[in-house]
C-alpha cells in the first residue's frame, strides 16, 4: 500500500515529462514495481495512481452496478482517460498531452501527495481552486472530524 503526502512544483519538460519528487517515489508500494495509471482526476487535475492502488481501485469499480447510469458514466469518463505510465530511468513519468491540456499543464506542475495517489495540477488552476472553497479549512475539518468522534 502506498501512502502520499506532501506538495512540490516541478518543471513539465517538452515531451510531457514529469519527474516525481524523491520523497513520494519512497512512498511507492514495491508492488507497483514502477509501474502506475494516470487519468482524469476531480477539479481539473490529474491522478497518478501506482498500479497496486489502481488495482484496488478497479475491484471496487467492479463491484458497481451497469445497471446503474451514474456508474455507467462514471466507470466510462475513468477509463477513458486512463493510461498506462512507468518511470524512466530519470524517475519521470510521461503524461499524454490530452490529460496535460485537460489540467492546464503546460511548463509547471504543482505535485501534491493525497493518501493513496498522486495529483497533478496547474499551478494557477489550483490556486483558483483554493481560493473559489465556499467554507475554510477550519470548517471543513469540523464537519469531517465531527462525522468520526
Amino acid at each position: 500500500m502506498s501512502t502520499f503526502k506532501g506538495r512540490f512544483t516541478y518543471a513539465v519538460d517538452e515531451k510531457g515529462r514529469i519527474a516525481l519528487p524523491a520523497k513520494l517515489r519512497k512512498s511507492v508500494s514495491s508492488n507497483s514495481k514502477g509501474n502506475f495509471v494516470i487519468t482524469r482526476g476531480f477539479e481539473h487535475c490529474l491522478y497518478v495512481y501506482p498500479q497496486d492502488e489502481w488495482n484496488r481501485l478497479e475491484e471496487y469499480i467492479r463491484s458497481l452496478s451497469f445497471l446503474d447510469a451514474q456508474h455507467r458514466f462514471f466507470s466510462r469518463t475513468l477509463f477513458q482517460w486512463a493510461t498506462d505510465g512507468q518511470l524512466d530511468s530519470q524517475s519521470r513519468v510521461s503524461v499524454p498531452q490530452e490529460l496535460l491540456t485537460y489540467a492546464g499543464i503546460e511548463n509547471e506542475v504543482m505535485i501534491l501527495g493525497v493518501l493513496d495517489r498522486i495529483e497533478l495540477w496547474s499551478p494557477s488552476v489550483y490556486e483558483e481552486y483554493q481560493k473559489n472553497q465556499p467554507h475554510t479549512y477550519e470548517t471543513v475539518a469540523e464537519k469531517v472530524f465531527k462525522q468520526t468522534l
